[in-house]
């Protein structure tokens, strides 16, 4: 999954510079008035809410701006209906695409998905083309420095954890939870005093492919047109780029 931890750092990291321009807001809302109409308006009884609310407060969201979101998911206030949707494609050199989206208008969405993955040397595929390289899991990233790999591991496996990962090679440990238990586990971190990297519920690859330089420019260069776009919530793609190449296309 290292291909997994990748892209999920770098999106971390452009997931800060956008919420320091607002940028971010838009879609933290659509989630939050989705969530909260889907499950509810209190965060307690509702995961999807809670963790949206978290990763709100992280991006420095007034807790007005959260408050009328939530309102406007449970019909308090007036607001869009937002569709959720996924769509599926490929990418460069034939890599596996998976696009969340929530909308208010489908037709003008997938129009436009279809136009930057074609001119990104991608192309929008059939419902199910992909999904079955993808697993939903709860996906956790904490830095080598927070604490040490036993101590790790007794809590989120305790919380509830599938598997943990350490890969020599990598500054993070990867955990692996079941979508129900990823709530769990962050809390138990929470309670322990380690701050999370990446924690998110994720379509996590099962296997992934490797891209030469020239494939990985491209490929990054649509990941990141895709997640760029208003109604794209999240972007997930089966890929894996070495250090060396990371470091000349990032």
């Amino acid at each position: 999954m290292a291909g997994h931890s990748k892209w999920a750092q770098i999106k971390r990291k452009k997931a800060h510079t956008d919420a320091k321009r607002g940028k971010a807001f838009s879609k933290l809302v659509k989630e939050i008035s989705v969530a909260a109409r889907l499950g509810g308006g209190d965060p307690d009884g509702n995961p999807r809410l809670r963790t949206a609310i978290d990763k709100a407060k992280e991006a420095n969201m007034p807790a007005e701006n959260i408050k009328r979101a939530i309102q406007k998911g449970t019909g308090e206030l007036p607001g869009a209906n937002y569709e959720e949707t996924v769509y599926e494609g490929y990418g460069p050199g034939g890599v596996a695409i998976m696009i969340d989206v929530l909308t208010d208008n489908k037709n003008r969405t997938v129009s436009e998905i279809r136009h930057l993955l074609s001119k990104n040397g991608g192309s929008l595929g059939e419902a199910g083309c992909v999904s079955w390289m993808f697993d939903k899991k709860g996906y956790v990233l904490i830095n080598k420095n927070a604490t040490d790999e036993e101590t790790l591991m007794g809590i989120v496996l305790e919380a509830g954890a599938e598997d943990m990962k350490n890969d020599p090679e990598e500054d993070n440990y990867e955990i692996i939870t079941a979508p129900e238990s990823f709530n769990d586990v962050i809390e138990a971190l929470k309670e322990a005093g380690i701050s999370t990297e990446v924690g998110e519920v994720s379509m996590v690859p099962k296997n992934t492919v490797e891209l030469d330089e020239d494939i990985a420019t491209k490929t990054m260069r649509l990941m990141e047109v895709l997640e760029d776009h208003d109604d794209i919530q999240n972007v997930y793609a089966n890929f894996n780029i070495t250090d060396e190449i990371m470091e000349k296309v990032s």
